[in-house]
């Protein structure tokens, strides 16, 4: 075990050295900005202190474990409980030949209307049943006449490989870049967030489309279903170690640049050189390891090259260097490899014979070094893979993403009694998925004065700070009447009124804005209705993070790969700004004269939904004023897998349960389920009220 951690430990060291990765993009060094960096490299040490195999100390444990992450590895890509195994409707649509090799093209259907589009090779002469390679593709685009050929066109020249020493090989095309062309950069570049809420990643349908080639594999006489094996580069990398965690009938996997360590993705940023079907939905908070450490004590070959800017070498070490201690524990540290190459992200030959060397020893008691020849060479015409001449009509492939995860309906309850269960089952899973990006334990301490401004008589403004989280401060803004005081009400601010909150409290407090030294605003901004301190009142703004103070600056496609790095954390950046407002309300509620007050939580649009989510987090939160507000996560603020189990008219009643909750400019007709329940449980109007109206 020495011997292993200094071998990685030097692995490690000279991986850093390498060629670095072009990601992320460069942004302006700001505050913001590198109050953000600072807050990827906490979170991700977090995730490797919980989230990954440091705390397993024994193969006993670790078995003990298996059963439960691979339920948890399921519920994340979307698969948890299984769909159902329908008939595959395999049709093989022709075949080719070759020196040792014949090919027949074909299709089956992962699920209905699901169609996988493939090439199944196999030996020229086949005497008894034998061994069988799942090849999964990566974004191989191949396109020829107009007309898509299916990343299985890309990666032909493995299968002619396999068939040629005497394996069956089925190379799938992937949903994205198959015959029938669907969608793997929902998040990446095309706005669908909707795919958080939803728990939608493709990463499953990839997954789940492997394991239906298994099934199909099993059913030709050809092959001898006990041993099967996987592989596959880049994306079907990744999909390599999703089908070997997830099926057990894969006896031995070589998956190759498919993964790396959370570090490498969040805080290095590699995550911005992936579309959405390399990541798992993050809800239990995984550092990469654990799925890895799913296929032990099976083989495994760990591949990679030493220069790949998109899968770096120093997190593949990382994680080798964890898993290592699994296979150990297991008594099996002989069926875990790594092979390294000399190169970039290509498919180098090096890494192809290191592959094939690994399924000649594990899937057929073969000496390896018997594998010496040219390797595996494209030498075929992509139009004549495929495997339709005409597409299905009944495809399904392209709008894959709006059902393969569902949308859950929930009923009413029948009766009063009927809710307590319902209501603790969506309580559940609001705490264990939705929101269990939120910090266990709140930062303590009272919010620190920073400035201060008397108004002639008209009372004062006062600058505050509050942790937030460990290690982010965050700002509060209060404007205090002269008198006792009987209320508190948070306006929580966000891009479209920070720049006119910012410019009217420039004109009413300017000494406290020098001393904090904010920013002038443009001309033009449009100065947000300050409202009035009602008699008695003290008037509150928050900026939750990445809004004034904190704003994160850069280009709209870095802005995109931050939302997504709070995904692979197991976050919405919505879901931790409801946080930060619950942790302003609970900052209020620590100053003198305000510790006993209920704090009322104004906010508009997307913000609203964020305000609604935060009376989970502080019970403090009396009363909710929101406007314009969503009437759904499809077209609202993502929150992760949230749409499994409900939708905002759900979590409207969950809120109004302990505190009055008031929507204007909403449609009482999208709000139906909740007034059902309110006239159900007999709630009195203020408690749930639905206006057509403004705010007054």
């Amino acid at each position: 075990m020495r011997l292993l951690s200094t071998l990685s430990a030097l692995l490690l060291a000279l991986g850093s050295t390498q060629a670095a990765s072009p990601y992320p993009q460069p942004t302006p060094d700001t505050e913001g900005n590198r109050l953000l960096q600072r807050y990827w490299e906490s979170q991700t040490r977090e995730i490797e202190r919980d989230g990954g195999l440091k705390q397993v100390r024994d193969a006993k444990q670790w078995q003990s474990l298996v059963p439960l992450y691979r339920r948890q590895l399921g519920e994340m890509l979307g698969i948890e409980p299984l769909p159902q195994r329908t008939d595959l409707k395999a049709v093989k649509t022709g075949e080719l030949k070759g020196e040792g090799w014949k090919m027949e093209k074909m299709h089956f259907q992962a699920m209905p209307g699901l169609y996988v589009s493939a090439n199944f090779y196999l030996p020229e002469k086949i005497e008894k049943p034998v061994p069988a390679i799942l090849y999964v593709c990566g974004h191989a685009v191949v396109v020829k006449d107009g007309v898509s050929c299916g990343n299985k066109a890309g990666y032909h020249h493995h299968g002619i490989w396999f068939a040629r020493h005497g394996y069956a090989c089925l190379i799938i095309d992937t949903v994205e870049l198959g015959e029938i062309r669907g969608e793997h950069h929902g998040t990446y570049n095309k706005g669908r967030w909707w795919w958080f809420s939803r728990g939608y990643t493709p990463a499953g349908l990839e997954c789940w489309s492997g394991m239906r080639g298994l099934d199909y594999l099993q059913s030709r006489p050809e092959v001898d279903g006990s041993r099967l094996g996987v592989t596959g580069r880049s994306g079907g990398g990744a999909y390599s170690w999703f089908i070997a965690a997830m099926d057990e009938r894969i006896k031995a996997a070589a998956p190759t640049a498919g993964v790396t360590s959370m570090r490498t993705q969040v805080p290095q940023g590699c995550v911005e050189g992936h579309c959405d079907c390399m990541f798992f939905v993050n809800t239990y908070r995984w550092d990469f390891d654990r799925m890895v450490a799913l296929v032990a004590p099976r083989p495994l070959l760990i591949v990679n090259t030493d220069k790949d800017p998109i899968f770096p070498i120093a997190g593949v070490f990382a994680l080798h260097q964890e898993v290592s201690r699994i296979y150990e524990m297991l008594g099996a540290s002989g069926k875990l490899g790594l092979q390294v190459a000399e190169g970039p992200h290509q498919d180098l030959q090096p890494l192809n014979i290191g592959a094939f060397h690994w399924f000649e020893r594990h899937l057929k008691g073969a000496d390896p070094m018997s594998v010496i020849d040219e390797g595996a060479r494209k030498q075929l015409d992509p139009l004549a893979l495929r495997a339709f001449s005409e597409l299905p009509k009944d495809e399904i492939n392209t709008r894959a993403d709006e059902f393969f995860v569902p949308k859950a309906k929930p009923a009413l309850p029948a009766s009063q009694g009927d809710w307590g269960p319902q209501r603790e089952a969506l309580l559940k899973h609001l705490r264990g998925q939705v929101l269990a990006g939120w910090p266990k334990k709140a930062v303590g301490g009272k919010p620190k004065l920073q400035a201060q401004q008397e108004l002639e008589g008209q009372g004062i403004w006062q600058s505050l700070e509050f942790s937030a989280q460990q290690g982010l401060p965050l700002k509060l803004w209060l404007r205090r009447t002269a008198g006792e005081i009987k209320g508190v009400r948070l306006l929580v601010l966000d891009e479209k009124t920070w720049p006119g909150f910012a410019l009217a409290l420039q004109a009413e407090a300017p000494n406290l804005c020098a001393k904090l030294q904010m920013p002038a605003k443009e001309a033009g901004s449009l100065p947000m209705d300050f409202g009035s301190p009602k008699p008695g009142e003290v008037l509150a703004f928050v900026a939750p993070r990445g809004i004034g103070p904190t704003q994160w600056t850069g280009s709209e496609k870095a802005q995109i790969q931050r939302l997504r790095r709070f995904y692979l954390l197991g976050q919405t950046v919505d879901s931790m700004r409801a946080w930060d407002i619950g942790r302003a309300v609970a900052s209020l509620r620590q100053l003198s004269g305000l510790e006993n007050l209920g704090v009322e939580v104004q906010a508009d649009g997307e913000m609203a939904v964020n305000a609604l989510y935060a009376s989970f987090a502080q019970e403090g939160l009396t009363r909710l004023s929101l406007q314009d507000m969503p009437a759904s996560h499809d077209s609202g603020p993502a929150y992760l897998t949230v749409l499994k189990a409900m939708d905002l008219p759900q979590v409207a009643a969950l809120a109004a349960e302990g505190r009055e909750l008031a929507l204007y400019r909403a449609k009482p007709g999208d709000w139906q389920w909740a007034q059902s329940l309110a006239g159900l449980l007999g709630w009195r109007p203020a408690q749930l009220r639905i206006s057509a109206g403004d705010r007054p």
